[in-house]
């Protein structure tokens, strides 16, 4: 895995709040298989992490604002999680501006836990197959996408997860692919299998 994302560029979009788990786990994966990683955010400095939504958990430096990204420049995007860090994105303009002009790109996205509540905003999320956290599976519905209870989905160049909290490898479908981070961390109460993800269409790939 180590050379497949050799010398990609991955936007993980975050604000304060966001579920430290969510943003590290994937980032650590991600930086492994050898992408650069860039947390872009809605202002300068650092952003506050939680656990568990609650209990604060450090921060994280941001490398960018999202107000000055460009699609252009990243071959993949995250969406990490926690209740309120998606729901200061989903009412800035420039983020959700950047997340619909990425879906629209043809890009691979990955989604965890609140992390699609974003993509409802910038109108993205009608005809896709998601997973996320329980509590917003009715706005997923609303907004017309076909909402699944189960670990990790793909379709059509999205990745959705429900929430991550135990780090585990990640699966071996995923392996090529910038969603990989999605899978980087389930709960993990056994030495049970790691399970598949469901797919609908081939695990996404980064353009070469």
């Amino acid at each position: 895995m180590a050379a497949d994302l050799q010398g990609k560029r991955v936007a993980i979009l975050a604000a304060d709040g966001v579920e430290r788990v969510e943003l590290e786990q994937p980032r650590e994966v991600l930086d492994k298989a050898g992408a650069r990683t860039e947390v872009l955010s809605l202002d300068e400095g650092e952003i506050q992490a939680r656990e568990n939504d609650l209990d604060p958990a450090g921060t994280f430096g941001v490398d960018g604002l999202v107000a000055e990204a460009s699609v252009a420049d990243y071959d993949a995007l995250v969406l990490p999680g926690g209740t309120v860090n998606p729901d200061q994105l989903r009412v800035d303009k420039d983020a959700v501006s950047f997340v619909r002009d990425f879906v629209e790109s043809g890009k691979p996205v990955a989604a965890i836990c609140h992390g699609p509540w974003t993509l409802i905003e910038a109108g993205v999320a009608t005809g896709r197959t998601l997973t996320s956290f329980p509590s917003i599976r009715t706005d997923l519905r609303n907004a017309g996408a076909n909402v699944v209870d189960e670990e990790v989905v793909v379709d059509s160049g999205f990745v959705s997860s429900r929430p991550l909290l135990a780090p585990r490898p990640p699966h071996r479908a995923f392996s090529s692919c910038p969603g990989a981070a999605v899978c980087a961390s389930r709960p993990a109460p056994h030495s049970a299998p790691y399970p598949a993800p469901t797919a609908r269409d081939a695990p996404p790939r980064l353009a070469r």
